[in-house]
């Protein structure tokens, strides 16, 4: 009997053990790659922006917003197409009925806010305005800013067209804030049918007592997407 409990222990962890190993796919980047950035904005990014408080350590330890704007030059630097997904409310938004948690909070703290979409009064510096290093790169040709998601994913923006309409397969995805609107674009463009990677240390999440944002954003970034780089990672796959 006890030979026979000692098999059995061998044999479940052996078997945890290998559903335990996730494979680690490898990631070619071609002429059908893009790189997309979410919520590249000063409310997330900015120790001046309104979710500082919250996202500031995680960024920080990230060191995101030097990644991210590495990103840009990795993406001119190597011809490859960069496509900002932003984040907006206008006037007509802070009317809705009813909102989660966390949209309740945003409209509560006037994040992403501007007037409508034809309206720029005050967008400059504005919580919802780029993060001041990397205009240099968005107002580039190799860069396209689609329309602005309203929750968290691109299921509402033209995120998608803009990438099919440029014969993009792949995206490697970056920006703010991990667990949420990355996250959120992630799981999406996969079910539409596109090949993502991340980069995990060009991300950054909310860290809140018992909540910590950035641990379950890596997470589910290393269980669902093809691949999780780092920025070094990404440069040296870059430079081969």
């Amino acid at each position: 009997m006890k030979n026979l409990i000692v098999a059995l222990v061998v044999i479940i962890s052996g078997i945890t053990n290998v559903f335990g190993q996730l494979p680690d796919q490898k990631f070619d980047i071609d002429k059908t790659t893009a790189i997309v950035i979410t919520d590249p904005q000063n409310d997330f990014l900015s120790p001046d922006g309104v979710t500082w408080g919250v996202v500031g350590e995680s960024v920080r330890k990230n060191n995101a917003v030097e990644n991210i704007e590495t990103l840009f030059k990795l993406a001119e630097e190597n011809g490859i197409k960069v496509f900002i997904s932003p984040h907006y409310y206008y006037e007509h938004d802070h009317k809705w009925q009813f909102e989660g948690a966390l949209e309740k909070l945003m409209h509560n703290i006037n994040m992403f806010d501007r007037g409508d979409q034809l309206n720029k009064e005050g967008f400059e510096g504005s919580g919802a305005d780029w993060l001041e290093p990397y205009k240099k790169y968005i107002k580039k040709d190799f860069v396209t800013v689609v329309g602005p998601h309203k929750l968290f994913g691109p299921e509402q923006n033209d995120l998608s067209l803009q990438l099919r309409k440029q014969k993009i397969d792949k995206v490697v995805l970056a920006g703010m804030s991990g667990n949420l609107c990355v996250e959120a674009h992630m799981r999406e463009l996969i079910e539409d049918g596109f090949e993502v990677a991340i980069v995990g240390d060009a991300t950054a999440s909310a860290i809140l007592p018992g909540l910590d944002g950035n641990a379950a954003a890596q997470t589910n970034f290393r269980m669902i997407s093809s691949h999780v780089y780092t920025i070094a990672e990404l440069e040296e796959d870059l430079s081969k």
